[in-house]
C-alpha cells in the first residue's frame, strides 16, 4: 500500500485518534535534576537546560510532519500519542506570551529530529521559541525520557516539563489531546507562581 501524504497537519478529529495511556515511564522525572547536556536550538544557540535559571517550560514531541509529505509510517495516526506534534507546537506558539506572563522565563520544544529538520517547522510555523534537537539521544537517555520506536527511529513520547533552576518540578504525561497541552501548562503556571 503506498504511503499517503500528510493531510492538513492542524485539523485533527481527536475522537478518531487513540489516546496514549500512562505507562509509568515518566514517574521518575518529577524532582530529577536535569543533566548538563548542550542541545542545538533552531535559533543557532546551544542550550543546557541544567544551566538555565528561573522557570523553564519544555514540551517534547515525537516529530513534526511536513505538509504534503508522507507520514513516517502509513499507520502513524493509529500509534497512541504519535499524531499531534504540529497542533501541540502551534498551541505553545499561540500561548507563548501568556506562558511568559504566568512565570515561564523560557519555552522550548524538544524532539529527536535533527536541527535542519526542526528548522523547517520553526520557520514554517513562525515559532517565537527555539526547538531543541536531541538527535544523539543524550538527554533522552540520561533522563530516561519515555520513548517509542517507529520505523527504526527512537522518538520521545509527548510530554511537558516545568524545570525550575535545573530541577524538574512538574511533569505532564501522557498528553492528550496535544493541542490542549499549552493551556494545561498555562493553568498550572498561573496556579503555582514562584514567589
Amino acid at each position: 500500500m503506498p504511503t499517503v501524504a500528510n493531510p492538513n497537519l492542524l485539523v485533527v478529529d481527536w475522537s478518531k485518534i487513540p489516546a496514549p495511556v500512562d505507562d509509568g515511564a515518566a514517574r521518575h522525572l518529577q524532582g530529577a535534576k536535569v543533566p548538563d547536556i548542550a542541545l542545538a536550538g533552531t535559533d543557532g544557540s546551544q542550550i543546557s537546560l541544567a544551566r538555565l535559571t528561573g522557570r523553564v517550560v519544555v514540551f517534547a514531541y515525537p516529530r513534526t510532519g511536513e505538509p504534503g509529505k508522507p507520514s513516517l509510517v502509513d499507520d502513524w495516526d493509529m500509534i497512541p500519542g504519535a499524531r499531534g506534534c504540529t497542533p501541540q507546537t502551534c498551541a505553545f506558539r499561540d500561548l507563548h506570551k501568556v506562558l511568559i506572563e504566568a512565570g515561564a522565563a523560557r519555552v522550548f520544544g524538544l524532539s529527536t529530529q535533527d536541527t535542519a529538520y526542526q528548522l523547517e517547522a520553526a520557520e514554517r510555523l513562525h515559532l517565537p521559541f527555539p526547538l531543541l534537537s536531541d538527535a544523539k539521544l543524550e538527554l533522552t537517555r540520561a533522563l530516561r525520557l519515555p520513548t517509542m520506536q517507529v520505523a527504526g527511529l527512537t522518538l520521545i513520547k509527548r510530554l511537558a516539563l516545568i524545570i525550575d533552576d535545573g530541577s524538574i518540578t512538574k511533569v505532564f504525561y501522557p498528553v492528550f489531546p496535544p493541542d490542549k497541552n499549552a493551556a494545561e501548562v498555562h493553568t498550572w503556571l498561573a496556579e503555582h507562581r514562584r514567589r
